[in-house]
């Protein structure tokens, strides 16, 4: 699995312009699925994402976690983390998972936050959905269940 995490001041998703998930401080997650990922990656991600030390302590140190500062996170599905532009001029999906396998996955990434205290808002899995992303940092951090950055 693959995440796209920005650290951000406030964030929503809206479908068909209705509005189906809002953060305010917190985290944005772009989460992609690779076939052959598994719960491990999932719960993996979870763990790391809620004990990143990315927010801002008094001395202005990225020193706190998502659990420390009390920080929302808003997960967006996002299969494109798995496109390959390495030919061609159009990029490849043939490594992300199929909605069968991924849908699953996403629902147990979710589960976990959850079940650490996190609040967590989702986007719509496999609608095509306007993402507003206030950054805060700038911060983005990519994470990857199989190898670091």
């Amino acid at each position: 699995m693959r995440a796209v995490v920005q650290r951000v001041t406030s964030a929503r998703v809206l479908v068909k312009g209705a509005e189906v998930g809002k953060i305010d401080n917190g985290l944005v997650v772009l989460l992609g699925v690779k076939k052959g990922d598994t719960g491990s990656a999932a719960s993996y991600l979870a763990g790391k994402l809620c004990n990143l030390r990315i927010f801002e302590d008094e001395e202005g140190k990225m020193n706190l976690s998502l659990l420390e500062v009390g920080g929302k996170v808003l997960v967006v599905s996002q299969f494109t983390l798995y496109g390959d532009a390495r030919k061609g001029r159009r990029p490849g999906f043939s490594d992300a998972a199929v909605a069968e396998e991924a849908a699953p996955l996403l629902d147990t990434f979710i589960r976990e936050l959850k079940e650490k205290g996190v609040g967590v808002e989702t986007g719509v899995f496999g609608a095509t959905m306007l993402v507003e992303i206030h950054n805060h940092g700038p911060c983005t951090i990519l994470l990857d269940s199989e190898r670091i950055f």
